[in-house]
């Protein structure tokens, strides 16, 4: 299933995707996070409902928003989770590579999140070296604490493709990830979300990034350092997990700031950044707008 959140003649809703059409399904669940939280029951009722609609909503006639436009909390992230990204990293830093024994953790104020081809915001003010990172995103689909590995699996409801944008010089300046990956508008997601049933193995799926037509990043050749129930384990020890939480699993190698020289995104630049088997999204910077 492709489950999204979307605009429609002034009323926002969820749908089901269907070939080249949208199917409401507001009679299902009034948002994605309580459709998630009905868990299979919830599918099953998109399935039942789904066959007795004829038609739908023309998906080019709709506005696709964030499938979870307003979390209840922050996105959850993993950094220096792909070995050529880590090298790249600390290479562009000068620092000596190290280690990484446990998930790099941080998260993104909920106020990130941004639609699939919406802009992101541009303030030179705020930074000038904003980034890009094509990442694979998870997203829970039942309550879990202390999960093992089976349980941590079993919690997954889908997947959807994230772009981790970062204001490379506040990540520097604050040393830590959280500012510089809080920018509003920094966290574009979507298209949709694609249920478990539909990826048998999220690690096949290839990763790539463009810029103004430009491949940049591309996973065919790299593979995650803590696979998806690692991170979920180690997220749920200790720590309740919720079902609409978001995960993103981290970026492969080809960032702008690791370029040689750096390549930071400028006003106009247009990023697409797509997974095979999910979907693409497609986001301009530009220049913000006050307040």
């Amino acid at each position: 299933m492709k489950l999204v959140t979307y605009r429609y003649a002034g009323r926002q809703s969820i749908g089901l995707v269907r070939e080249n059409t949208v199917v409401d399904l507001s009679a299902v669940a009034p948002d994605m996070i309580s459709l998630i939280e009905l868990s299979h029951a919830g599918l099953e009722q998109v399935e039942t409902y789904a066959a007795t609609v004829t038609g739908g909503i023309p998906l080019a006639e709709v506005r696709l928003l964030a499938p979870i436009p307003t979390p209840r909390r922050n996105a959850m992230c993993v950094g220096k989770n792909y070995a050529e990204h880590t090298r790249e990293s600390y290479e562009a830093r000068g620092e000596s590579a190290e280690a990484i024994e446990y998930p790099v953790i941080f998260t993104k104020t909920t106020t990130c999140i941004n639609g699939p081809y919406d802009d992101i915001p541009f303030d030179a003010a705020v930074s000038e070296k904003i980034d890009y990172e094509a990442e694979l995103a998870v997203i829970i689909g039942k309550r879990i604490k202390n999960a093992d590995r089976d349980e941590a699996l079993a919690a997954v409801f889908g997947y959807t493709v994230l772009n981790d944008i970062t204001a490379r010089d506040l990540q520097t300046a604050h040393k830590q990830f959280f500012k510089g990956k809080s920018l509003d508008g920094s966290c574009p997601m979507g298209p949709w979300i694609v249920t478990t049933a539909a990826i048998p193995d999220p690690y096949a799926l290839r990763i790539t990034c463009h810029v103004n037509g430009e491949l940049r990043q591309d996973s065919a050749n790299e593979t995650m350092t803590f696979d998806i129930p690692t991170i979920i384990q180690h997220l749920s020890r200790g720590m309740t997990l919720l079902p609409g939480d978001i995960i993103a699993t981290g970026t492969p190698s080809g960032v702008g700031f690791a370029m040689k020289p750096p390549v930071f995104l400028r006003p106009g630049d247009v990023v697409e950044c797509a997974i095979e088997g999910i979907g693409a999204i497609r986001n301009r910077l530009a220049v913000a707008m006050a307040d």
